[in-house]
């Protein structure tokens, strides 16, 4: 039996077809020394999958190129510096299917009454909400950018409440502040960064770059921090606060109510290490907005 998650398999099937048939049938001739024989690819991806009990190990392998693993990521959102080596890949990778299986265990727990649905609502866990939205968000908002090379996800002011307001600082050699009011400017203006700009956020979901909070009445605050690419260039760093508030006719659905986003160039942060960097707001700073 495969020691493999359900999480685990999907991605890797996601990673598997990418590769030629050549390496996929060798590759399952190294993972069964070859004792099995395979039809065809389905087939083979199967076996692999069957006979592999690690997902690190599957990972390293040496048919499982580096740039798999990073076209991979990015088009599940998480997008890593062009540099990263294959170690910092395969790490990263690990990471975003175990917060998966995480938040996928949270989500199958039985509720057997009314008062244990109320407890679920009322003990809602900040942090899980913020990684999944963080998620969410970056994967859709980095598929709009043409680079890619893959299909847009859907975006639109429907993400948003009406009366939204996203305020944009950005730091280089000066510093421009821009202030937008409504759904639809605001997600015009978030798009044009991706679609028009060209630009593709990395959110560092690590602890000490993504922080989260609700306060009484129901608004959740999340910042994250992260780097920001174009292609094969890092241009910077990026902190950014989101607030969500649930939607009264869909308890699954939470839409942002406000946006703040700090960007700053590499001129502006005098070449300082970038490669994970950390939420300078805290607790305290986050409870602020909440009031």
């Amino acid at each position: 039996m495969s020691g493999l998650s359900e999480t685990e398999r999907v991605g890797f099937k996601k990673i598997l077809s990418s590769m030629t048939e050549g390496d996929i049938k060798s590759l399952c001739d190294t993972v069964t020394n070859k004792m099995i024989v395979v039809e065809n690819v389905k087939e083979a991806i199967e076996t692999i999958l069957s006979f592999s009990k690690h997902a690190e190990e599957l990972l390293r392998r040496r048919k499982v190129h580096r740039d798999l693993i990073f076209k991979y990521l990015a088009k599940e959102g998480v997008t890593m510096p062009p540099a990263s080596e294959k170690h910092q890949l395969v790490k990263r990778t690990l990471e975003l299917w175990s917060s998966v299986t995480v938040d996928e265990a949270k989500q199958q727990q039985p509720t057997t009454s009314e008062s244990n649905d109320i407890r679920t609502t009322v003990g809602l866990d900040p942090l899980v909400l913020g990684q999944q939205f963080c998620q969410w968000f970056f994967q859709i908002l980095n598929s709009q950018n043409p680079s890619l090379g893959q299909q847009p996800q859907e975006w639109g002011p429907q993400h948003f409440w009406p009366d939204v307001r996203l305020r944009l600082l950005s730091r280089a050699t000066t510093e421009q502040m821009e202030e937008f009011l409504g759904a639809e400017l605001v997600s015009l203006r978030l798009l044009a960064l991706t679609s028009g700009e060209r630009l593709l956020f990395s959110p560092n979901l690590d602890p000490h770059g993504l922080r989260a909070l609700a306060s009484p009445h129901g608004l959740v605050l999340v910042g994250v921090a992260g780097t920001i690419h174009r292609e094969q260039t890092c241009l910077g760093i990026f902190e950014q606060i989101f607030g969500l508030i649930r939607s009264p006719l869909n308890e699954n659905s939470w839409k942002i109510k406000f946006v703040n986003l700090k960007i700053k160039g590499q001129d502006a942060i005098g070449g300082t290490e970038v490669a994970a960097p950390a939420l300078n707001y805290n607790s305290s700073e986050l409870q602020l907005l909440c009031s």
